[in-house]
C-alpha cells in the first residue's frame, strides 16, 4: 500500500484506512488506483471481513476537486496533462468493492460526502460516529451523483428519502442518516472502533463459505424469480454441505458447545 492507503490485518479482518487527513481523505487519482489494488487483493479467501475507514476527522470528502482544478489550470496554460478518467476509475473501484465476496463494513469516523459517501454505501454495513455528517454534495456543484449513489440510496432508503437527500443537498446528522435507513448503527466517537471491530470479528470468525454464498444470493436475488432463487439456494447448499465448517457446526450441536469455524 501507499502512504495514502493503510492496510492492516487483525485476524481474518482486513482494515483499509484512507490516509489523507489534511485533505479530509479526498479521493485523488492515485488513491482511487490504490483502492482498486486493495479491493482486488481482498478477494483472497483469507480475508473474511473488510473494514474501510478514514484517518483523522473525516471519512472521505469525495473527489479531490483541488487536483481537478490544478489539472484544469494546467490545461488552460497549455501545459501537458496526463489524460485521467477519474470517473471511470472510480466506477471500477465501486464495482470491485460492492462485488467483494466477504462482508464489508464502512466505519464512518467523520464527514462522508459525494463519492466518499457512495463508497460507504457500496459496503454491506455502515457503522458511524455520532459526530459524522452526510451530504450528497453533487448537486451543489451542478452535477448529478456519478459514483453509484443513485443506485445505492433508493435501495437503502427508499425512493422519496433518496430523492429528498439528493435534490436538496441537505447535511444530515448521523441520527438523521440512521433514521432514514442509510446507516446500520451509530456510536459515540470513542466507542465506534470497538463496536465496529466487534461486529467485524464476529463476521470474520463465522462460516465464511456460507456467509459469502448468502451474500451473493441476497445481492442477486432481484434478478431471479422465486423458483430460480430456490434453485440457486439449493445449489449453494450443496457447496456448504461439503465444507469443514458445516461438519464442525454439526459436531458442535451434538456436543452442545459453540462451533469454532475456520472459514473452510
Amino acid at each position: 500500500m501507499s502512504e495514502s492507503l493503510e492496510q492492516a490485518d487483525i485476524g481474518a479482518v482486513r482494515v483499509l484506512t484512507l490516509n489523507r487527513p489534511d485533505a479530509r481523505n479526498a479521493l485523488n487519482f492515485a488513491l482511487v488506483k490504490d483502492l482498486q489494488a486493495a479491493f482486488a487483493a481482498a478477494k483472497d479467501d483469507a480475508v473474511r471481513c473488510l473494514v474501510l475507514t478514514g484517518r483523522g476527522k473525516g471519512f472521505c470528502a469525495g473527489a479531490d476537486v483541488k487536483e481537478w482544478s490544478e489539472m484544469a489550470a494546467a490545461r488552460d496554460r497549455g501545459e501537458p496533462v496526463e489524460d485521467r478518467d477519474w470517473v471511470g476509475e472510480m466506477h471500477k473501484a465501486i464495482l470491485m468493492l460492492h462485488a467483494l465476496p466477504a462482508p464489508t463494513i464502512a466505519m464512518i469516523n467523520g464527514t462522508a460526502v459525494g463519492a466518499g459517501l457512495d463508497m460507504a454505501l457500496a459496503c454491506d454495513f455502515r457503522f458511524a460516529s455520532a459526530a459524522a455528517r452526510f451530504r450528497c454534495s453533487f448537486t451543489t456543484m451542478g452535477y448529478n451523483p456519478d459514483a453509484g449513489g443513485t443506485w445505492f440510496m433508493p435501495r437503502l432508503m427508499g425512493l422519496e428519502a433518496a430523492k429528498r437527500f439528493a435534490f436538496s443537498a441537505d447535511i444530515w446528522s448521523a441520527e438523521e442518516a440512521r433514521d432514514n435507513g442509510m446507516l446500520t448503527e451509530v456510536h459515540e466517537p470513542d466507542g465506534l472502533e470497538a463496536a465496529t471491530m466487534a461486529f467485524a470479528e464476529k463476521l470474520g470468525s463465522g462460516p465464511s463459505v456460507a456467509i459469502r454464498l448468502t451474500k451473493a444470493l441476497i445481492d442477486s436475488a432481484s434478478t431471479r424469480s422465486l423458483a430460480d432463487q430456490l434453485a440457486e439456494e439449493k445449489k449453494a447448499g450443496g457447496v456448504c454441505a461439503t465444507t469443514e465448517d458445516a461438519k464442525e457446526a454439526m459436531a458442535a450441536v451434538i456436543a452442545k458447545r459453540e462451533p469454532v469455524f475456520k472459514g473452510q
